[in-house]
């Protein structure tokens, strides 16, 4: 998908293009030192990562105050998350966890020149005080299991946490219904035909 095809399936501000352009050009000039993201998907930044991010803002509650983003790596879903939030002028707080200094470092430049005003946190997310996220994103984490055992922690009891699936989406949704309990909506992927996002509703219960 080209950066033509994405504005036809999300309608931005001209600002907000020149922002995403601008994250385009940053993302590009760190992965070869830092491996942000798969060399091989460069050429299709626009969809598989800058249009599979935004689907998740769509699904995403326009009164949240606090959305959480865990092992952000290039930013995904939440730098995306954060830029269209100042597009549609909402005025949702953003936390992006990732351990590794350098990504964070990463995703520290994009906030600044972007003027995103974006939280970073280089740390691991089992380390963190609870965050009482309204949102909790986290996208090639973890398997569902463990992904629910960090929204137990960081989840706000009426939150709802966004969590996009591959192709064994149905197998990790079994394994993670046998070890915990909770209530979710499954939402199918613009960008993969085989994979699901699964919104968790409230903060799970053991």
């Amino acid at each position: 998908m080209s950066e033509a095809e994405f504005l036809a399936a999300r309608n931005v501000s001209r600002e907000t293009l020149q922002q995403l352009r601008a994250y385009d050009a940053l993302l590009r000039r760190w992965n070869g030192a830092i491996n942000l993201v798969s060399k091989s998907t460069l050429d299709a930044v626009w969809s598989r990562h800058f249009l599979d991010s935004a689907q998740l803002f769509a699904l995403a509650s326009e009164g949240a105050q606090i959305w959480v983003d865990l092992g952000s790596g290039g930013g995904f879903p939440g730098m995306i998350a954060a830029i269209l939030s100042a597009d549609a002028g909402r005025k949702t707080q953003f936390t992006l966890v990732e351990s590794d200094v350098r990504k964070a470092a990463f995703l520290a430049t994009v906030s600044r020149d972007l003027g995103l005003g974006v939280r970073v946190l280089s740390e691991r997310v089992e380390a963190l005080a609870p965050l009482r996220a309204d949102i909790l994103s986290a996208r090639a984490l973890a398997p569902l299991d463990k992904l629910i055992e960090y929204a137990k922690r960081h989840l706000a009891p009426d939150g709802v946490a966004l969590f996009p699936k591959g192709a064994s989406h149905a197998d990790e949704l079994k394994q993670a219904l046998d070890g915990h309990h909770f209530s979710y909506l499954t939402a199918k992927s613009l960008t993969d035909p085989d994979a699901v996002i699964y919104q968790i509703r409230g903060a799970p219960l053991d």
